[in-house]
C-alpha cells in the first residue's frame, strides 16, 4: 500500500504522532541548514538577558544597517545573514571588498585557526548541531578574471548614471543629455565605449547643426567628455560595457535543494575605481528596480542586497541624484528586495536614507575624534531605547562579534535594542584559493553564457559605414558625374535590410538570455534583442518621417518612477 493512502486510513491519534514527527525533523533540517531558528524567522544571536535575537523574513525587506569600526565584526556578521537567507531559500548579493567572502561557498573547518572561538561561541548561543557547511555560489567580476563577466550598454546605464561616472558638471552633464537624445532619434545603439567615443565624435563635428536643434553644444564641453571616457577605458571601465547584457533574473535563483544561491561580485580590484563601484551597485538597484513585479510584502525577500563600503555610493553625489537613491530604496521595498548596508560610520548614510534602514546591527565604535563621537551620539539616538542599556556607552565597549542589534517585529515595530552576541558562520572564515574558485565555477549554471563578448552592429560601426560611404561617394562625383551617382543602387543596407540584419545578430547572441527571462514574468531592459527592434524600427521611423519619430527612453534613473 502507499504510503500516503496508508496514512489517510490510519487512526487521527496516530496521524497526529506522525505529523509531529515530520514536524520535528523539518526543525532538525532546518537547524542543520544554519537557521537555528523558528518559521520565519533568522537567528542574529543572543542577548545579555537570554533572549534570542530574531530578523523576521517578512520584514527582512525593510532594509537595514550593519556599521562598525574596522575589526570589530561586520563582515563575519554579514556572512553569518548571508548563508541564514541561503538557507531560507532566499538569494543574496554581495560585494567582496576585501577578498575573503569569497569562502560563503565553502564549509569551515576545524583546522581553521580560529576554530576553537567559533565553536565555544556557538556552544554559549546554544546552537547543539553546529556543524561546517557550504552554500551554493556564483562567482561575478567586472573585469571577468574571478567570475562571469558583468555588462551592460551604454544606454541602459543612462545619462545620468554615466555622467556621474565621469564627474561631469551641469554643462557637460547637458551635452551628454543631448548625445543620448540624439542618438535615440537616429536609431543608433550605444552598447560600448566604442559606440559613445564615436557618437561624441560625431557630435563634435555636427555641433553648430546641433545646437540648432537641441541647445548649446561647444566643442570644448564635447572634448571634456572624451576625455573623461578615454580616462575610464584606462581604468578598465570598457570591460562594464558590452553584451551580452546581464539578466537580472539570474541573480534570483535557488539550487536543487531549495537554498537560495549567493552571488559574490569579486570587488577587491574593483575598488580601486570606487565611483565605479558605487555607480555599478546603483545601476544594479535600479535594474532590480525596473525589472521585478510590485509583490508588496512578501513572507520573505525575492533577493537581499548587501551594499559594502556603502559611503562610496553618497560621496560627491550630486542632491538630483542622493533623492533618486532615496526613492529607489524606498520603493524597490515593495519588489521584495531588501537592502543592507555595510558601513563603517552610521553617520556615511544620509538621513533620508538612513530612516528608511529597519534592521540594524552595530558593532563597536571608537571615540578617537569629535567625528566619532558625533557618530556614537547618533548611532543611539536611532535605537527603541532599552531601559536597563547605555547605549552610547555599550557602544564603545562592544567586543568582537558583538553587536547592539534591533529589528522589525512582526507587527512592524522595531525592538528594544540589546546587547547581543552574534552567532558564527558555518561557511569558511576567509579567501578560497584559484584552484576552489576554479571548481566552483566550471559548476555555474551561467558557465559559458557570459563569457565571450559580442560586438554586434552599433552606433560605432554605422556612422564608421557613414563616413565611408560619404568619402567614397565624393571620389566618385568627382571622377564622373553627381547624376551618374545618382543612379547606382545605395552603398549602405537599405533601411529594412539593416533592420533585418540587427534583429537577426540579436537573436544569435541572446537566446539563453531571453529565455532567463521568463522567470520573473518580465524581459529585462537590457534585453539585447528588445533594444536591437527597437533600435532598428527607431531608425526606419527616423528615415522615413524625420528624426522625431521612433525616439525611446534611455535615461534609466531619470525614468525610474514613471
Amino acid at each position: 500500500m502507499r504510503p500516503g493512502i496508508a496514512l489517510a486510513l490510519a487512526p487521527p491519534a496516530f496521524v497526529s504522532r506522525a505529523l509531529d514527527r515530520v514536524g520535528a525533523r523539518c526543525d532538525t533540517v532546518r537547524q542543520s541548514k544554519g537557521v537555528h531558528s523558528a518559521v520565519g524567522q533568522i537567528f542574529i544571536g543572543l542577548a545579555e538577558n537570554g533572549e534570542k535575537q530574531y530578523l523576521e523574513l517578512g520584514r527582512a525587506n525593510r532594509h537595514g544597517l550593519i556599521a562598525g569600526a574596522t575589526g570589530t565584526g561586520k563582515t563575519v556578521t554579514l556572512q553569518g545573514l548571508a548563508e541564514s537567507f541561503s538557507a531560507e531559500g532566499v538569494p543574496v548579493f554581495v560585494a567582496d571588498v576585501k577578498g575573503d567572502l569569497a569562502g560563503i561557498s565553502m564549509p569551515g573547518s576545524p583546522a581553521f585557526k580560529h576554530a576553537d572561538k567559533l565553536e565555544a561561541r556557538a556552544k554559549e548561543l546554544g546552537i547543539d548541531d553546529y556543524a561546517y557547511s557550504d552554500n551554493p555560489a556564483v562567482f561575478w567580476d567586472l573585469y571577468g578574471q574571478k567570475g562571469h563577466p558583468i555588462r551592460t550598454t551604454i544606454s541602459e546605464m543612462g545619462p545620468l548614471l554615466l555622467g556621474r561616472l565621469l564627474d561631469l558638471n551641469e554643462t557637460q552633464q547637458g551635452v551628454l543629455d543631448i548625445v543620448f537624445r540624439f542618438a535615440d532619434e537616429q536609431g543608433l545603439l550605444l552598447i560600448d565605449l566604442e559606440d559613445l567615443q564615436a557618437m561624441l565624435a560625431h557630435t563634435s563635428e555636427n555641433a553648430s547643426a546641433l545646437s540648432a536643434r537641441y541647445g548649446n553644444v561647444t566643442k570644448p564641453s564635447v572634448g571634456t567628455i572624451q576625455r573623461q571616457v578615454l580616462s575610464l577605458d584606462s581604468q578598465g571601465g570598457a570591460e562594464f560595457f558590452g553584451e551580452p547584457a546581464l539578466e537580472i533574473a539570474d541573480f534570483i535563483r535557488v539550487d536543487e535543494k531549495g537554498r537560495g544561491v549567493i552571488n559574490v561580485l569579486a570587488a577587491d580590484q574593483l575598488m580601486r575605481s570606487p565611483k565605479l563601484y558605487a555607480t555599478f551597485l546603483l545601476w544594479l538597484l535600479a535594474e532590480l528596480f525596473e525589472v521585478l513585479p510590485e509583490v508588496g510584502d512578501p513572507e520573505k525577500p525575492k533577493l537581499v542586497f548587501f551594499f559594502d563600503e556603502a559611503h562610496l555610493l553618497f560621496d560627491d553625489a550630486p542632491k538630483a541624484l542622493q533623492d533618486k537613491i532615496e526613492q529607489v530604496v524606498r520603493l524597490i521595498r515593495s519588489k521584495g528586495v531588501g537592502v543592507y548596508f555595510v558601513t563603517q560610520n552610521p553617520i556615511d548614510i544620509p538621513e533620508e536614507v538612513a530612516g528608511q534602514l529597519g534592521n540594524r546591527v552595530q558593532h563597536a565604535l571608537r571615540a578617537f575624534t569629535p567625528r566619532d563621537q558625533k557618530a556614537i551620539r547618533a548611532a543611539a539616538e536611532t535605537f527603541r531605547i532599552n531601559p536597563n542599556l547605555d547605549v552610547e556607552t555599550a557602544i564603545t565597549e562592544l567586543m568582537t562579534g558583538e553587536a547592539l542589534v534591533s529589528t522589525l517585529m512582526e507587527d512592524g515595530a522595531p525592538s528594544v535594542v540589546q546587547r547581543t552576541l552574534v552567532k558564527p558562520p558555518r561557511s569558511r572564515l576567509g579567501p578560497i584559493d584559484a584552484k576552489e574558485r576554479a571548481i566552483i565555477q566550471s559548476i555555474s549554471p551561467y558557465d559559458g553564457k557570459y563569457d565571450e563578448r559580442i560586438d554586434r552592429e552599433s552606433a560605432a560601426e554605422v556612422l564608421e559605414q557613414k563616413a565611408a560611404d560619404a568619402a567614397a561617394t565624393a571620389e566618385e562625383v568627382e571622377a564622373s558625374s553627381r547624376e551618374e551617382v545618382g543612379k547606382r543602387e545605395r552603398k549602405s543596407t537599405s533601411i529594412w535590410g539593416k533592420a533585418a540584419k540587427r534583429a537577426a545578430g540579436a537573436a544569435l547572441g541572446s537566446g539563453a538570455s531571453i529565455a532567463a527571462g521568463a522567470i520573473l514574468g518580465k524581459k529585462s531592459r537590457a534585453n539585447p534583442v528588445k533594444t536591437a527592434t527597437s533600435s532598428a524600427v527607431g531608425s526606419i521611423a527616423t528615415d522615413l518621417a524625420g528624426p522625431y519619430v521612433g525616439r525611446f527612453v534611455r535615461n534609466l534613473i531619470g525614468g525610474l518612477m514613471r
